[in-house]
């Protein structure tokens, strides 16, 4: 027993290289990094609310700063991201309710995701132009 080389048998972890990237294997990635992306979105969304609570002056910061086209390139990205999660959450819970596994169901759905989270995010921020 003193004798084995337990390091030497072992099998390589599997990792990103060695797969294949398939399109529900991408999609659940970019669902974990939406996910993060909106932790911090959400900070920026309190930076703004204490802003508007400070007053007059503060709140017209954060209104310049997210006017400019670096931050309404940050919103935009924001607003693709809580819309991808929510797709992404809509399709994880079609899976748990039991449809949807079959390799095409799967796919189709994925691939929705994708298509549909860049629509609805032009849809909603030329919504947002022409309120605005």
């Amino acid at each position: 027993m003193a004798n084995a080389d337990l390091k030497a048998n072992r099998p390589l972890s599997p990792h990103l290289q060695i797969y294949k990237p398939i399109v529900t294997m991408v999609m659940s990635i970019l669902h974990r990094i939406t996910g993060a992306a909106l932790y911090f979105g959400t900070i920026l969304m309190a930076f703004w609310l204490v802003c508007a609570a400070a007053g007059p002056e503060s709140y017209q910061f954060a209104m310049d700063v997210f006017g400019s086209f670096l931050g309404r390139l940050v919103l935009f990205g924001f607003t693709w991201a809580l819309v991808h999660h929510m797709l992404g959450g809509l399709r994880h819970f079609i899976w748990d309710m039991g449809h949807g596994f079959d390799l095409s169901a799967a796919n189709w759905m994925a691939r929705a995701t994708i298509v549909g989270s860049v629509a609805l995010t032009v849809i909603l921020w030329i919504i947002g132009f022409i309120v605005a």
